[in-house]
């Protein structure tokens, strides 16, 4: 009789696992509500939230209305559950990545194995693991995000595209996408109103991957930074943030987008009060060489953005692209620092370069060369 006590358990097992799915596929109530027994706790961001239901189910909704349904392996689509929510089957592999902001916290959970596709070639990524991997085959090119190769995400059996919001510009790509039965996910990070509202989407990633655990550690040592960072009185310091077109334009942060609130979150004063319209999607605005000199000539630090138009390493190609800079305070002080190239791919880090900034203003940085994502011009 013991033999049979193996196969007994497992009969079993699989039994309590189909029941367990076949419950939560009926409800108790066709028309019922489907009720779900906790939700996610966000401290920063407001662009989706998920819902957790008894089975293993869980429901994203983005802030743009749109759902998804993670359905765990093995079970099916409850009746019960919106009927708008796109399905998305666990385990989840072979994404196709082509929001770029995304790629950093998939890496930070070291699941890049869910990850087979990228809208981005290996040269144009600066997190080192995302271009290893592309290097050595194990995620592909597969077009941008406006002329994917529908034929190689098909051959992949691609279930899910995240998007940037620049999908927006190509509906008819999103449009085509779904109808061959890829779920399109819109990253919508770039929505949320406190920097680390967009490290805060590490967890709806970690959701489709059953690594909340993981995600909710990582998202904790950020708030740590930041929370270090509030302790600091404010400096006072004033900063201008920006960088010069080829066109010779100006190009500086709104006032209020995300990179100022980390310069203020950090105890620096933006030298923009009110600088673009609050109302557009925009981050940046182009002025005048006049207008920025008259506005930042007497800041006491210059943040020069080289993640566009690449890296500048001296002083003398900082004034190449305008000899009036030689006449701003920060300048003759020697208090110039530059963003590195991996700044806008390193979503997960915003709680450590919001340390950094403090640190400069702080004058806590004045004998360093070097910070997390900064390096200072000589």
């Amino acid at each position: 009789m013991k033999r049979f006590v193996p196969w007994l358990l497992t009969l079993t097992m699989l039994l309590s696992m189909l029941s367990g799915c076949a419950a939560e596929q009926s409800g108790e109530d066709e028309n019922s509500s489907w009720i779900p027994e906790r939700s996610m706790e966000l401290q920063f961001a407001t662009q989706f939230q998920v819902d957790y239901y008894a089975g293993g189910y869980k429901l994203i909704t983005l802030g743009d209305g749109s759902r998804f349904l993670t359905v765990p392996e093995g079970c099916q689509v409850p009746d019960a559950a919106p009927k708008d929510a796109v399905p998305l089957y666990q385990p989840l592999g072979n994404i196709y990545l082509a929001a770029t902001s995304a790629m950093c916290l998939f890496d930070a959970l070291d699941r890049l194995d869910a990850i087979s596709l990228s809208g981005s070639r290996a040269e144009s990524w600066y997190i080192d693991n995302a271009r290893k991997a592309m290097e050595d085959g194990k995620i592909l090119y597969a077009g941008k995000y406006s002329e994917p190769d529908y034929e190689m995400l098909l051959s992949y059996h691609c279930p899910l595209a995240v998007e940037s919001m620049m999908i927006g510009h190509a509906s008819d790509v999103k449009q085509k996408l779904e109808e061959l039965g890829i779920a399109v996910l819109t990253d919508q990070s770039s929505m949320e109103e406190h920097p680390l509202g967009r490290t805060e989407w590490i967890k709806l990633y970690a959701a489709l991957l059953n690594e909340e655990d993981r995600a909710e550690e990582l998202f904790q040592e950020q708030v740590a930074y930041l929370n270090e960072a509030l302790k600091a009185e404010s400096s006072g310091k004033t900063v201008a943030f920006f960088h010069i077109s080829s066109s010779g334009y100006v190009v500086a942060r709104k006032s209020g987008d995300y990179v100022t609130k980390m310069l203020e979150l950090a105890g620096g004063q933006y030298v923009f009060k009110d600088l673009g319209d609050a109302q557009t999607r925009t981050s940046t605005v182009n002025i005048e060489m006049e207008q920025f000199f008259a506005a930042a000539k007497d800041a006491d630090y210059i943040i020069y953005n080289s993640t566009i138009g690449g890296e500048i390493h001296s002083m003398e190609e900082l004034l190449e692209k305008s000899p009036l800079l030689a006449q701003f305070r920060a300048v003759r002080n020697g208090n110039v620092w530059c963003t590195q190239k991996n700044m806008y791919q390193e979503t997960t880090q915003l709680g450590q370069m919001i340390q950094s900034f403090r640190k400069i203003f702080s004058g806590e940085a004045d004998n360093l060369t070097e910070l997390p994502f900064l390096y200072r011009l000589g």
